[in-house]
């Protein structure tokens, strides 16, 4: 009977469960994803390490012993603290310690994980046959010191792993220094907070002057662009009660002057962002409705009077937060949200509030401010470069109900797992020291797959009939495709990145290095694709009169996008066709951005012409690879090194020796980029790299040591 107990006892404490479930000890139902991560909307990952396996003691004492044998010679203290094993979960017990063998961590000690870092975990969903390799190389875009670059006025400004504005800066620094032999001038950048002027210097030395108020139908219009532009995406305020007091303050002359309250605090942003919407015209560097803005800033009180009132002193933060991010006053923004997340956690909105207790409008009204400062948070910080912030193993809110619309609650959980996504991204193959070789390509197809599982969730609930004309492209469905392609680029531009650089230093290597290893190819063709679908989606809401001129959604894609599709070309000339055309939508989107008064986009129509013209010079010839004719912006300054050292040869003119690897002209074809992926092509392409691809990684790269430094000192 005692040993038929003790089988029924190992027996269950080896059933399967997933990390979050095994961390807090809950039960869990070993269903991918289980029970209770799929009620909370949380990313369920399971980790192989954490299978059990029924071993002897005399075989973990070999082990151990083995270990203890090494170490003695390789001249290391086997009872020191340096040598000793960390355990990555602390709540396992030693005999639970003992039954794990066979880790792909094993090489290397094993590093302590942040809770709510579910991408590490995915690794291993996906294989873990790949053998650690090329320990010395790492993600140019988040290894070694961390960059920084400097404006004129001598601030130097930290460039953020992840952030679109560093990699576009470290592109244009590379491509320029490689070119000139000298470095980027910053005078025609741009920089934080520099687009604009508010015409306030932060301080509150004097009372503001109270801005005149529109009429009450002129200010529901307003209000009402408000609610289309943001309210599908974020909620910004709960109608009901501002509308009331809306209702009251109009009502009552005399509380027009009782200016100090919350409400109209919030009012007045709310009015920022309506004369934004409308308006779209500048008075100077000074944006549509700074003087609400503001004057709303003037009167914000300090975090011990908004504490008091924590619910309307959130959502206040959140707009305050999203109109600086559309000014792109990116440091403020990320610490307004900052702030506004601490006040939701201090409320406890990230929990599951009980409704009994505290009533079902407040309840609702709270799960829609915390989720809205969840993906606000999540985009700034990676937009940042900066470590995710928020451990989603300590979220328990659910959705909340849309009276009248089970599309939006499916919405906004499509939006809240691509903000998970996003943050798997920044920690695994953004994170410190993010190694190119094994590591970093296990996180690449953890990212994948993360995605691949959204693919046809997206097509079927958002379908995006881009090639009809039937009905226009709803501006709800637009913005959450464009996310799901912004995780795609996100995910493989590091490797978009390594191209360029061998291309700058080692051309002739080049050809040998994509041919070696096709799924690698694979890769970059996905941040191509995604790239496209992104200018596809924006042209047609530029078609439909939808474009976001003010937000800094719809620019920011359409930058990222183009910066893309001009490397692209001058990596291989196959990656891409048509160059011309695709540029000609970007900037025709750029160029209406601009004409509806975003200073903004002047600066980043300019940092386009300036990469291009620097592409155009290493790679006279990259006109003659595409179907359309390029014409480059050619440089008459005298300066330009025009030596045959430092010119590019295109990729296809390369010679091609018998021995080299061509690329399966089946592979692109079967996937099909150009249509866009499915789950199950997304799929075939995260588990087609193996480690035939990670050797690959390690042998490109080997000889290329040189090209991962950033010549900061240079400027």
């Amino acid at each position: 009977m005692e040993s038929e107990h003790r089988q029924r006892r190992v027996v269950k404490r080896t059933s399967n469960a997933c990390t979050r479930c095994r961390r807090q000890k809950i039960k869990c139902s070993g269903s991918q994803p289980c029970n209770g991560c799929s009620k909370r909307n949380l990313t369920c990952t399971f980790d192989e390490r954490d299978q059990k396996v029924l071993v002897s003691r005399g075989y973990i004492i070999d082990l151990q012993r083995e270990i203890a044998s090494l170490k003695r010679t390789a001249g290391q203290d086997p009872g020191s603290p340096s040598s000793d094993y960390v355990d990555q979960d602390p709540d396992r017990t030693l005999e639970d310690a003992d039954l794990d063998v066979g880790s792909s961590r094993d090489e290397e000690p094993a590093q302590p994980l942040e809770p709510g870092m579910h991408g590490g975990n995915n690794n291993s969903r996906f294989g873990t046959d790949l053998e650690p390799i090329g320990s010395d190389l790492v993600n140019p875009l988040s290894a070694g010191q961390s960059a920084f670059w400097s404006a004129e006025n001598g601030r130097a400004f930290y460039l953020g792993t992840s952030s679109n504005w560093s990699f576009a800066r470290r592109v244009l620094t590379m491509t320029h220094e490689h070119k000139y032999q000298a470095p980027l001038p910053p005078g025609t950048l741009l920089f934080d907070a520099t687009a604009y002027d508010l015409g306030w210097d932060g301080f509150r030395s004097t009372l503001p002057d109270t801005p005149l108020v529109p009429a009450i139908d002129h200010a529901i219009y307003l209000i009402n662009s408000v609610k289309f532009r943001c309210g599908q995406l974020f909620h910004i305020f709960d109608e009901e009660e501002f509308m009331s007091s809306l209702y009251n303050f109009y009502a009552d002359p005399s509380a027009r002057m009782a200016t100090t309250g919350l409400w109209y605090i919030h009012f007045l942003v709310i009015l920022a962002f309506g004369k934004a919407f409308v308006l779209q015209k500048n008075q100077g560097k000074k944006p549509p409705g700074a003087e609400f803005f503001v004057t709303a800033l003037q009167l914000l009180p300090d975090a011990s009077a908004l504490c008091r009132e924590p619910i309307i002193s959130t959502e206040i933060l959140c707009c305050v937060s999203l109109y600086f991010q559309s000014l792109d006053f990116r440091h403020s923004a990320h610490n307004f949200i900052g702030q506004a997340k601490r006040m939701a956690l201090g409320q406890g909105m990230h929990t599951d509030m009980p409704i009994r207790h505290l009533g079902e409008a407040l309840v609702q009204r709270c799960r829609k401010i915390w989720w809205t400062v969840y993906i606000l948070d999540r985009e700034m910080t990676s937009l940042m470069g900066l470590p995710q912030a928020i451990n989603d193993n300590d979220v328990h809110a659910p959705l909340p109900t849309f009276l009248g619309s089970v599309q939006r609650t499916q919405t906004l959980n499509l939006q809240i797992k691509l903000s998970q996504i996003i943050a798997d991204i920044n920690s695994t193959i953004y994170g410190i020291d993010g190694r190119l070789n094994t590591q970093f390509l296990l996180s690449t197809k953890a990212a994948l797959a993360s995605m691949a599982n959204l693919a046809d969730e997206l097509r079927h609930l958002l379908p995006m009939p881009l090639d009809k004309t039937i009905s226009g492209v709803s501006r709800l469905t637009a913005y959450i495709h464009i996310l799901y392609h912004q995780c795609i680029v996100l995910a493989t531009r590091p490797l978009v990145f390594c191209f360029l650089r061998i291309r700058l230093e080692s051309p002739d290597t080049l050809l040998r290095s994509l041919n070696s290893s096709p799924n690698v190819r694979n890769l970059l063709q996905m941040c191509i694709d995604s790239s496209q679908q992104m200018v596809n989606i924006l042209n047609n809401l530029q078609s439909q009169g939808l474009l976001e001129t003010f937000l800094h959604f719809d620019l920011e894609s359409i930058f990222v996008s183009a910066v893309i599709l001009l490397l692209g070309p001058v990596i291989d000339a196959s990656l891409l066709d048509s160059l011309s055309s695709w540029l000609q939508k970007s900037y025709s989107i750029i160029d209406e951005m601009i004409l509806n008064g975003n200073l903004i986009a002047k600066f980043r129509r300019s940092e386009l012409q300036q990469l291009e013209e620097t592409l155009g010079h290493l790679s006279p010839d990259l006109s003659q690879s595409s179907s359309g004719p390029i014409t480059f912006q050619q440089t008459n300054d005298s300066s330009s090194k025009t030596a045959p050292s430092n010119t590019i040869p295109l990729v296809g003119s390369l010679a091609v020796s018998n021995d080299i690897m061509q690329p399966d002209p089946t592979i692109l074809d079967e996937y099909n980029f150009n249509e866009g992926l499915t789950a199950a092509q997304i799929l075939a392409v995260a588990n087609s790299i193996d480690s035939g691809d990670a050797e690959w990684v390690s042998h490109a790269m080997a000889g290329n040591n040189s090209i991962w430094e950033f010549h900061q000192d240079a400027q």
